[in-house]
């Protein structure tokens, strides 16, 4: 990747915060219209994060609640101070702590039994993503693992740049318009890819809608 590749990823991830910063309001409304969460929440309960739980890019908390239900502690990273705000309202503080962070940036000060990410790893660009990988490894405890719920769907609409691009754009109520990363991975490619990052993972896609699960941890 050349400098100015890279600084134009860097503004396209900075946008991408930008967005979840003024879309936190209007979070829930801009859920698929599939079904299918089910599955992912059984599955993530089949999966019994316990002791020092670790979640990234937690948004508004929909998946700390539960991972809360399991851990004896949570620790909650998001880039957004308004999806913060949002987390901490709803959930129980006392065994959570949450932490502003840019997760490209962010190192952990602890290890973790358990790593957490909702919806987030299909906004990690291909390019950082041995490098985000390689911080998630950093963030477990020995026998430590990993699960990660997340889906492919983009509409035709979203695709400004074509669709073998990873980069879409996103509408709010308002009508504003944002960049952000959206990787369609497929299952079997994706566990293929974590392969080759040194990571033994177990990718399944959900029986409703375009979701899928993943679980593993390093090989």
């Amino acid at each position: 990747m050349t400098a100015e590749e890279a600084t134009d990823l860097d503004q396209l991830l900075d946008e991408q915060i930008a967005y979840y910063r003024v879309a936190a309001p209007e979070y829930q409304d801009h859920a698929l219209p599939y079904g299918g969460g089910d599955e992912l929440s059984a599955a993530l309960d089949a999966f019994h994060p316990t002791g020092e739980v670790l979640e990234l890019a937690c948004g508004p908390g929909l998946w700390t609640r539960q991972l809360v239900r399991h851990a004896d502690h949570v620790t909650a990273v998001d880039a957004s101070p308004e999806m913060l705000a949002l987390a901490a309202r709803d959930v129980d503080g006392d065994r959570v702590r949450f932490v502003r962070a840019n997760i490209f940036d962010w190192r952990p000060d602890r290890r973790y039994d358990a790593v957490f990410f909702g919806f987030f790893l299909s906004h990690v660009p291909l390019e950082r993503f041995a490098s985000f990988w390689a911080i998630v490894a950093d963030c477990l405890a020995p026998d430590g693992r990993v699960f990660f719920v997340d889906d492919g769907y983009r509409t035709a609409d979203e695709l400004i740049e074509g669709e073998d691009s990873t980069t879409i754009q996103r509408r709010l109520t308002d009508g504003s318009t944002h960049r952000i990363v959206k990787v369609p991975h497929q299952p079997a490619d994706l566990a293929r890819r974590l392969a080759a990052c040194g990571w033994s993972v177990t990718v399944t896609q959900a029986p409703g809608g375009p979701f899928y699960w993943g679980t593993g941890r390093p090989a």
